[in-house]
């Protein structure tokens, strides 16, 4: 049996899930998160208490403990550090690019619509109220608000007015994670639903899992449901912009990458490693 050590960067619940899968193969893990008693660290053979936005703190505890892969379960990590240490050798899942993009969706939302070119909300970024307002502006209302980095759809609003997006910029402030103040505002597509489709990305190329449907109120995460029923066209369509978006990224592993689905087409949202807290 392969024998190997995994620093777990977040330790929350679906972090524990992880140590429990690693544990059944032999792996030690070494559960690290900012607070004492994290959910994974209850299962982890090691745990560390630090912030992952703390450079030196996560440098540290790299070489302290060498490990054969380094794991992130949670945005808020300076990735940066994650790159150095692939420079040296060191494993990142699925890799330091990959992290790097994903944790950031003004990252991830450049890559899609500028440099692959798919179809995309239109969009702006914004660091205060009044490029909040001119972003606005260029997406016209109604249309959605959200920090670039956050989880589980905290800090997301709708604004179908202008007196709302004061509210709505100040919410996005207050429930982002990491520490960059800073926005997305982007089209509000009139969605029939929106799925995950779970992208696998191995030596024997690529695979799909079966369209998750999920459903959100008020930008709380509520329910999801699998398979989603779609047409033969629409699911070839999500498949193949998933493709070209996980070949870009390289490295192994597995991507949940969200779509918008309407009537006529599917609209690229945005993506995350699977192990990662749902982003959207």
């Amino acid at each position: 049996m392969f024998t190997a050590k995994i620093l777990l960067l977040g330790s929350g619940e679906l972090g524990k899930e992880f140590v429990i899968s690693t544990k059944r193969y032999g792996c030690y893990v070494v559960a690290c998160d900012s607070y004492a008693n994290a959910p994974a660290m209850q299962v982890a053979d090691e745990s560390e208490v630090y912030s992952m936005l703390d450079a030196g703190a996560l440098r540290n505890a790299i070489e302290k403990h060498r490990p054969d892969f380094i794991v992130p379960e949670i945005e808020a990590i300076r990735t940066e550090v994650l790159q150095d240490f692939e420079d040296k050798g060191f494993t990142v899942v699925p890799s330091a690019r990959a992290a790097s993009l994903t944790m950031n969706r003004d990252r991830i939302r450049e890559l899609a619509a500028t440099e692959l070119g798919l179809r995309t909300s239109k969009y702006r970024y914004a660091e205060s109220l009044e490029e909040v307002r001119e972003g606005a502006e260029h997406t016209g209302l109604p249309c959605v608000i959200k920090p670039v980095m956050s989880s589980s759809g905290k800090g997301q609003s709708t604004v179908r007015t202008p007196d709302q997006l004061e509210l709505a910029w100040n919410d996005a402030v207050a429930n982002m994670r990491g520490d960059r103040k800073k926005v997305i505002v982007e089209e509000f597509i009139a969605f029939e639903y929106e799925i995950t489709l779970l992208t696998i990305r191995s030596r024997e190329g690529v695979s799909f899992c079966e369209p998750i449907g999920h459903r959100q109120e008020r930008g709380d995460y509520q329910e999801s449901w699998q398979p989603t029923p779609m047409t033969e066209k629409l699911l070839d369509d999500a498949k193949e912009m998933a493709r070209k978006v996980v070949d870009n990224l390289g490295g192994y592993g597995i991507f949940g990458v969200e779509f918008f689905v309407t009537r006529d087409e599917v609209v690229f949202s945005e993506l995350s490693p699977a192990l990662m807290t749902r982003a959207s």
